[in-house]
């Protein structure tokens, strides 16, 4: 997600912010903006990675479960810097292509269950 490059498109980044959105209605969760990047944290830990330009936009959670069966798809891979060893996925979309949002929100609520503190966890029932 490097700063270099095209901007993406006003409905690429929608689909973006939707998602962002949607992992910020979790207990405790804000978006936060390190090294230029968009991330979701909850409690200080990132639960989300999330990016675009013109090339796409994609996000990386946290999936314990049901990350092997994702990264079987051909647009997740793990992501880099070594997280991928943790579990981290990282799942990108052609530009101006509408997100599974049904997955997308399994998948978020996956790495908000997987990074957040047990008592927020315990709080989504």
């Amino acid at each position: 997600m490097s700063h270099d490059v095209e901007p993406p498109s006003a409905r690429t980044q929608s689909y973006l912010d939707e998602i962002v959105a949607i992992a910020c209605k979790y207990p405790e969760s804000h978006e936060d903006h390190p090294w230029g990047d968009t991330v979701v944290k909850v409690k200080g830990k990132v639960f989300v990675f999330a990016g675009a330009s013109a090339e796409g936009y994609g996000i990386s959670v946290k999936l314990p479960q049901s990350g092997a069966a994702v990264l079987e798809e051909p647009w997740a891979e793990p992501t880099g810097y070594g997280l991928g060893k943790s579990g981290w996925v990282s799942i990108w979309f052609e530009p101006d292509t509408e997100p599974p949002l049904d997955r997308v929100r399994a998948w978020l609520d996956e790495s908000y269950r997987a990074v957040a503190p047990k008592r927020l966890v315990k709080s989504l029932g």
